[in-house]
């Protein structure tokens, strides 16, 4: 995948002006790389962003070089919502390299259907060593496998793309069928019937000697 970047000079030494002008500001860095400061444009960004993710190579196109990368950190406005600051991190592409992959859970578990269990989902991501043409964007995992409560899908479990190494123990659970939650009820307090008769002769016992002093007063 291209993605076409500019010199940031070229474009303006303010950076307002280069923010201004529809761009966002990027570093591009690496092992034994010159650093170049980049900008790109924010819809070609996006585009490219929602493909590749931080875990496919993009290869950034300036004039007529290109340069291999991965989108290593973006920054984004907390009020805009708008992307403000890319690190592009360069690599080679004959040398492995680690990286971050997210897991894609498809499908649908029979155990969540028929049994009410619940989907516990022990991992969202994983570290992978792959070269940088065989990085995934994602890996897939099928939960229609989990057929019953207590059933789970483990690292040695996943279909991987070839080339790619997961760099933690095969027997990590990835998701598992938990059984459904039962519902808290809150305990009830017996009720001592005797009290309740007993404050209910008292009191009635002090209405009629009230009565009685009432009508003793009266005459």
């Amino acid at each position: 995948m291209d993605l076409s970047v500019q010199n940031r000079d070229e474009i303006s030494k303010n950076i307002k002006e280069v923010r201004a002008k529809g761009f966002i500001l990027a570093e591009f860095y690496g092992h034994e790389m010159e650093n170049l400061h980049l900008a790109v444009k924010q819809d070609e960004f996006r585009k490219a962003f929602k493909e590749a993710g931080e875990s496919s190579v993009v290869n950034l196109v300036l004039g007529a070089k290109k340069f291999p990368a991965l989108i290593h950190g973006v920054q984004v406005d907390p009020v805009s919502s708008e992307t403000v600051h890319i690190d592009f991190y360069g690599v080679r592409m004959d040398e492995k390299l680690t990286a971050t992959v997210a897991f894609e859970f498809i499908g649908e578990s029979p155990a969540v259907k028929e049994f009410g269990g619940v989907v516990n989902k022990s991992m969202q991501e994983v570290e992978v060593e792959a070269l940088p043409s065989d990085l995934p964007h994602s890996i897939k995992v099928d939960i229609s496998t989990l057929l019953n409560i207590g059933d789970s899908i483990y690292i040695k479990d996943l279909s991987l793309p070839k080339g790619v190494e997961v760099l933690v123990d095969p027997e990590t659970t990835v998701v598992g069928i938990a059984a459904p939650r039962e519902e808290e009820v809150a305990p009830v307090t017996p009720v001592d019937i005797s009290e309740i008769k007993v404050e209910s002769e008292e009191k009635k016992a002090e209405r009629e000697a009230k009565k009685a002093e009432s009508t003793d007063a009266s005459e």
